[in-house]
């Protein structure tokens, strides 16, 4: 038997060659080839075929029917929100994450609502039915509708689901899973590629919905080739930090609804609750009378959510004054200090700054900033911030406050949660009545504006 020849491709663009390059020659990312065999070809007689005709298979965009059901709901309305509204029919949903993040958790929890009007096959080629028995007693799953199918072998698995035709599928995990005529290892980029196109084609012709779990490398990214997360539907990452109970699920892809949208859980010892109130759980525990804390709002997709932002100002040790930045993004950070000191004449030249926004969650937009200018100059100058004012708005490098997107919800969220005053960009305030409002609205169009009210509210306290 011919020895099979090793090829080298490159995980982002697919490039092959022969040889291993640093630098991929095609599309010049680092440290991005990887070992891999090639598929042995057929014989010429074996691959030739009569000519067909697909005509009759045609079909016009007005004849298709979508009045039908097309949706399943998970019986999780976080994950039904990041799916766009349940988990369409024949789709492939690739779910990635840390090593015991909760992948597994969160699906096997989903089969004991589903399984009351649905059929599920959980196909598992890492644990046993015994680990996954045992699994499912300790999260209350005892519907009669879940099947348990341990096998690695994808094209047998292929063959079960169209034979059986469970109404969902479950595969745990994609780098377990191999096709036998392939001569390469499981959790090879061959192999990954080629089970996921195959139950790709297995989904769409049964128009069954096929779950996915994925590892992912040290890098944070999906284990195998970057084709796989283009042949699948919808791709989500499961994110958290080991030390916080709460985990955020997140859609990078997704061919039937946006991307914008988060689910928040809490790992729990009976398995993954529903945080209907992000903002409640962000803000919990907030001190008070602490200088160098205040609250703003961002935007995930349709949902507001409030999170405190924590700066902490002091005298540095070292020749060159330190900068940490967490949840934040650190180049925006040192911008904001630049302003403050050009347009406002505050020196942090010798100080250390440190950054935190309170329970792991992440401001990736530009409404923060001026949350984050009024804890740098409250930290500064020691004085706190009133615990019941939240702060929305963008900085540009005149030191403007620039209007931003979504202000009704922003500061109705504020209000729900019973916030006294939100400051915001003066250009917004024609967005919102705030007749209708109960909570105290201040428009400003700088920072020196945004201090002074600062400052008159901390005289009116005293």
């Amino acid at each position: 038997m011919p020895k099979s020849k090793t090829i080298y491709r490159c995980t982002e663009c697919g490039y092959e060659t022969s040889k291993w390059y640093g630098q991929c020659p095609s599309c010049r990312s680092w440290n991005s080839m990887e070992e891999d065999i090639p598929i042995q070809s057929a014989s010429n007689s074996r691959n030739k075929r009569k000519k067909e005709d697909l005509s009759n298979q045609i079909l016009d965009l007005e004849d298709i029917d979508t009045k039908q059901d097309v949706r399943y709901f998970t019986g999780i309305s976080e994950l039904d929100r990041v799916l766009g509204g349940g988990l369409v029919k024949g789709s492939i949903v690739l779910l990635g994450g840390e090593p015991g993040i909760g992948k597994s958790t969160l699906l096997l929890q989903i089969c004991q609502f589903l399984g009351n009007s649905h059929s599920v096959l959980y196909v598992s080629g890492e644990e046993s039915a015994r680990q996954i028995k045992l699994r499912a007693q300790r999260l209350n799953v005892t519907t009669k509708n879940l099947f348990l199918l341990t096998v690695t072998d994808a094209q047998s698995i292929s063959d079960t689901i169209i034979s059986q035709r469970p109404e969902i599928v479950i595969i745990d995990s994609i780098q377990t899973m191999q096709i036998s005529e392939i001569s390469s290892s499981p959790g090879s980029l061959t192999q990954v590629r080629e089970c996921t196109n195959l139950f790709m084609h297995t989904a769409k012709s049964c128009e069954i919905p096929i779950f996915i779990v994925g590892h992912v490398n040290k890098d944070g990214a999906i284990a195998g080739p970057k084709v796989m997360e283009h042949i699948v539907d919808t791709v989500l990452y499961f994110e958290g930090e080991r030390n916080f109970s709460y985990r955020l699920l997140r859609a990078v892809k997704n061919r039937f609804g946006s991307t914008n949208e988060i689910g928040v859980f809490e790992m729990l010892e009976h398995g993954l609750k529903e945080v209907t109130n992000p903002s409640a759980m962000l803000l919990d525990g907030r001190p008070k009378d602490v200088s160098g804390t205040c609250v703003s709002c961002v935007m995930e997709g349709s949902r507001p959510i409030l999170a405190e932002v924590q700066v902490l100002v002091t005298k540095s040790n070292f020749s060159a004054p330190r900068r940490m930045a967490d949840g934040f993004d650190y180049n925006r950070m040192a911008i904001i200090i630049a302003i403050l000191e050009k347009h406002l004449g505050l020196f942090y030249g010798t100080l250390d700054v440190y950054l935190n926004v309170v329970g792991g969650f992440k401001l990736d937009e530009p409404s923060g900033d001026l949350a984050v200018a009024l804890c740098l100059y409250s930290s500064l100058i020691d004085k706190p911030i009133e615990p019941d004012i939240a702060a929305f708005g963008e900085i540009g490098l005149g030191g403007e406050i620039r209007s931003i997107s979504h202000i009704s919800q922003r500061v109705k969220e504020a209000e729900r949660m019973g916030f006294r005053m939100c400051i915001i960009p003066s250009q917004s305030l024609s967005n919102i009545n705030t007749n209708e409002l109960k909570i105290k609205v201040k428009g400003v169009d700088n920072l020196k504006q945004t201090f002074d009210i600062f400052s008159k509210q901390k005289n009116a306290d005293h």
